[in-house]
């Protein structure tokens, strides 16, 4: 006789975030891939993260310009065509693209 499993929605796993992340990166990461999209100004600051599914907003108060310059340096989040000319839309590269760019920080050792 089989068993019957109910099926888990997919989730990325918290190995797809790569190790030597600070708390704040990993944080925004994680938003990136379960639904979020990071704003920020023209100049990289205040960030914000909107829900896709009903435009929910949150300001994580951690985030600074800073933090979203150090994630585009390492390759894992890059600019995207947004609807505000003020604003800039952040999209998660994927975590092999940023791999083959070669940044010490996402090359497994």
């Amino acid at each position: 006789m089989k068993r019957r499993t109910a099926l888990m929605p997919k989730k990325q796993t918290a190995g797809a975030i790569p190790s030597g992340l600070t708390e704040t990166e990993q944080d925004l990461l994680s938003h990136l891939q379960n639904g979020y999209q990071l704003e920020t100004d023209l100049q990289g600051g205040d960030p914000l993260l909107r829900r896709l599914k009903d435009s929910e907003v949150i300001r994580p108060l951690s985030a600074t310009r800073n933090t979203v310059k150090a994630l585009e340096d390492r390759g894992l989040i890059a600019p995207a065509e947004g609807n505000h000319p003020l604003r800039v839309v952040w999209r998660l590269q994927k975590i092999k693209e940023a791999k083959s760019r070669g940044h010490p920080q996402t090359q497994r050792r």
